[in-house]
């Protein structure tokens, strides 16, 4: 396996450890504040998106790629935005679907000591500080998730995703997981769950597992022209608003 090298400086990453100075935690409060903003304005009139989240790692050719590619066209048939983290694997999978079929293709990217970069195929995207900060926006905007095979960081996005979901602080929007031998052994868990009592069997409701595209799009397109018509949103010219 190939050395990961980093392709940013190292960062001394503070937030979280513990207190500091009412001066320090101002800063880093006005700072979030800042990021957040800076966030509303990019992706404000990007329109109604669908989240693909997944893994940095697979390349092109791989099954995982191309099937990611697969829904970013799809997306881009529905006349969907595709937003994805803005990095490389499957989120460069998707948004290259999309940006190669002329739909609309953006990202929220994230700073990182390695992997993450943005990749080519986006018409719009920004460089966020914090995953909390990223997780918002990536949920805020889409009326739908697909969630691809990954690491760590997919299944903290899923399960963000799907809490949300299961607690309605969101609407229950379709979530997809693609891929059912990568994701049969965490189906497992989740009859565990149901088992022992921890969560609800109507919560196994919330998402669709499947192996294939063309179920999970009639899923996701069935759902929100039943629920959620697409409704434009006017630019406010005094807010110094840009497309």
């Amino acid at each position: 396996m190939a050395k990961t090298e980093r392709i940013i400086p190292a960062k001394e990453s503070l937030y979280l450890d513990g207190p500091r100075s009412r001066l320090h935690e101002f800063s880093f409060a006005w700072g979030v504040f800042i990021q957040f903003i800076k966030g509303y304005r990019a992706l404000h009139f990007v329109g109604p998106c669908i989240t693909v989240f997944g893994s940095s790692r697979f390349i092109e050719g791989h099954p995982y790629y191309e099937a990611a590619r697969g829904f970013g066209k799809r997306i881009a048939a529905l006349g969907f935005t595709t937003m994805t983290g803005g990095g490389p694997g499957i989120m460069e999978a998707a948004n290259r679907g999309a940006y190669e079929s002329n739909g609309l293709s953006v990202g929220c990217n994230i700073k990182l000591p390695f992997e993450q970069h943005p990749n080519p195929y986006m018409d719009k995207w920004l460089t966020i500080d914090y995953f909390f900060i990223r997780k918002v926006l990536l949920v805020k905007y889409s009326y739908a998730f697909i969630i691809m095979p990954g690491g760590f960081g997919t299944m903290d996005e899923f399960f963000e995703t799907i809490t949300l979901a299961q607690t309605k602080v969101i609407r229950n929007f379709p979530i997809v997981l693609y891929g059912k031998a990568f994701f049969q052994p965490l189906m497992e868990v989740f009859d565990k769950m149901v088992q022992e009592g921890t969560v609800a069997k109507s919560d196994k409701k919330l998402l669709l597992l499947t192996d294939d595209i063309e179920e999970a799009m009639q899923y996701i397109q069935a759902y929100i022209a039943k629920n959620y018509p697409v409704k434009p949103r006017k630019r406010l010219w005094w807010l110094f608003e840009k497309g």
